[in-house]
C-alpha cells in the first residue's frame, strides 16, 4: 500500500510550538486549544509583517529540531514500513527547511522514510531542481491508497488520489470543518489511524 503522511501536527506538534513563539515575539497568548484556523495569521490576529516574522522564526533550524513528536507517530510509521507499505512524508514546509526536517526525522528513527517538500499552499516563489522538492503537478502524478492529513487546506490535494482513504488527525482548526466525502475519517491519534488503515 502507498501511504501519504503529512508532517506538521501529524508527526510532530508544530502548532503548539508556534503558540509559544507568538507569545515570545508579540506577547500574543492564544492557547493551543483555541487555535481555530489553520491560517495562523488569522488564529493569532497578526499583521502581514508579524506573520512573516512568525513563519521565519518557526522555520529556523533550531526550532524545527525542537518540535516534540506526536505520540505514537514514529512507532506506527515504522510498523507500517516493516509490514511492507511504501510510506512517504509529504510536507508543505518551505523547500529550504528540508535539511533540518530530514534531520528531525532521522533523530526520531524515521531515517528510512522519504521526505518530499511540496508547494501545497502556493508559498514558494522559486523553482528548485532537487529530488525532494515537488510541484502539485508532481504530487498529483503519484498514487496513494491511504493518507494522513490535518489541514483543511490540503484536503483538496489528497482528493486527487482515486480510492484513497484519508485519516483526518483531529486538531482544533479542523474540528468544525465539513469533510469532503466518506473517504475522510476523523481520528483522535495514531492508534485510531493504524486501526483505520488495517480495516480499510
Amino acid at each position: 500500500m502507498n501511504i501519504y503522511i503529512d508532517f506538521d501536527d501529524v508527526i510532530c506538534e508544530t502548532a503548539k510550538y508556534f503558540t509559544y513563539i507568538a507569545k515570545e515575539l508579540f506577547d500574543i497568548d492564544v492557547p493551543y486549544k483555541e487555535v481555530q484556523f489553520f491560517n495562523l495569521q488569522k488564529s493569532f490576529d497578526l499583521s502581514d509583517k508579524q506573520y512573516d516574522e512568525l513563519m521565519r522564526a518557526g522555520h529556523l533550524p533550531e526550532n524545527l529540531l525542537a518540535y516534540k513528536e506526536t505520540p505514537g507517530s514514529s512507532e506506527t510509521i515504522n510498523k507500517w514500513v516493516k509490514e511492507g507499505h511504501n510510506v512517504s512524508i509529504i510536507t508543505g514546509r518551505p523547500f529550504d527547511s528540508y535539511e533540518p526536517s530530514r534531520q528531525w526525522l532521522d533523530e526520531h528513527n524515521l531515517e528510512s522514510v522519504p521526505l518530499f517538500c511540496v508547494d501545497k499552499y502556493g508559498r514558494e516563489s522559486f523553482n528548485q531542481d532537487c529530488t525532494y522538492s515537488m510541484t502539485l503537478k508532481d504530487l498529483y502524478s503519484m498514487s496513494f491508497d491511504f493518507a494522513v492529513e490535518d489541514s483543511p487546506a490540503a484536503f483538496e490535494h489528497v482528493m486527487h488520489f482515486d480510492g484513497c482513504t484519508v485519516a483526518v488527525y483531529n486538531r482544533p482548526w479542523n474540528e468544525n470543518e465539513a469533510l469532503p466525502d466518506s473517504r475522510f475519517v476523523r481520528c483522535n491519534g495514531w492508534q485510531e489511524i493504524d486501526r483505520l488503515l488495517h480495516n480499510r
